[in-house]
């Protein structure tokens, strides 16, 4: 039995899984490792543990793969420095299993490429993309986040339409309707985006509203294809995308996987696969059955 675990910023996905075994798939909050309290990621272990239980794992644990954005494993090590309370908890619990930790990039490549070349990209509130070996992460395009990059992710749709929404530039009647249903006011942006806790959640958090009118209005048709097409040019063409595939992985991707299809078909590229999340594709790829 292995266990891989998928943690972002608002959740965490847990997977038990055996070639001869249904998966056992467990959902907690998600987990800082940087910022958190160990009481609290001991907390959201020891939950998870328990539904696990109440589900019927009973089986020893052979290996725990654990992937996280920012993960990175110092040369001549095994754990990367904001992991190690994180792994004092897993090896309390699991003494003879083998520990994993890698980043969300390597998540991703492993769950849409498997052991094959090709590229993968992130497409969620933020974005990313790598170039896959089959084993490493070769190549990577740097995000730069929601200020100077993230093209293509949910967040930088949001900061585009705020931004013309705060100078005058967004046409009516969806500049209205915006102000209606959102009650915003330029303080209340420039604190929430400045100042705010989570300014890359609070912008992305308009996006599902900006794609409503996606089919009824020229101006967001053409600020959703721009968002994706940036995404194609300033980052997927860094790769050699004339002999590789291109994986995307993330809900925003997912939702939206006819538009980018569409705005990359000029470009050639080739999707292998546009999946919500990576969770199932990791099984595969740990189980070898990818």
């Amino acid at each position: 039995m292995i266990i891989i675990v998928e943690s972002g910023a608002t959740k965490t996905d847990w997977c038990a899984a055996a070639l001869d075994k249904e998966p056992i798939n467990v959902k907690t909050a998600g987990m800082n490792l940087a910022t958190m309290p160990q009481d609290v990621i001991e907390g959201i272990v020891a939950e998870a543990m328990a539904e696990f239980k109440a589900r019927g794992l009973d089986s020893k644990v052979s290996e725990v793969h654990f992937y996280a954005a920012g993960l990175i494993v110092p040369e001549g090590e095994k754990v990367p420095p904001q992991a190690k309370g994180l792994d004092h908890v897993l090896r309390s619990l699991f003494p003879e299993a083998e520990m994993e930790y890698a980043s969300d990039l390597l998540d991703a490549a492993r769950a849409v490429c498997g052991h094959k070349p090709g590229v993968a990209a992130i497409m969620g509130t933020g974005s990313n993309s790598c170039l896959f070996d089959g084993t490493n992460v070769v190549k990577n395009v740097r995000s730069a986040g929601f200020i100077l990059g993230d093209e293509g992710g949910g967040a930088r749709l949001g900061r585009l339409f705020m931004a013309d929404f705060l100078k005058g530039l967004v046409p009516e009647p969806v500049a209205g309707e915006f102000a209606r249903d959102f009650k915003v006011d330029y303080m209340t942006v420039v604190q929430n985006v400045y100042r705010g806790e989570a300014p890359s959640k609070y912008l992305g958090s308009f996006a599902p509203w900006i794609l409503q009118r996606y089919d009824t209005c020229e101006y967001v048709r053409g600020l959703v294809e721009q968002n994706f097409r940036d995404f194609i040019e300033r980052a997927l063409m860094q790769y050699d995308i004339d002999r590789y595939p291109v994986g995307v992985v993330g809900g925003f991707g997912y939702a939206n996987r006819n538009i980018i299809r569409k705005v990359a078909e000029p470009y050639g590229i080739r999707f292998s696969t546009i999946i919500p999340a990576p969770i199932e594709g990791l099984v595969e790829y740990h189980l070898g059955k990818k």
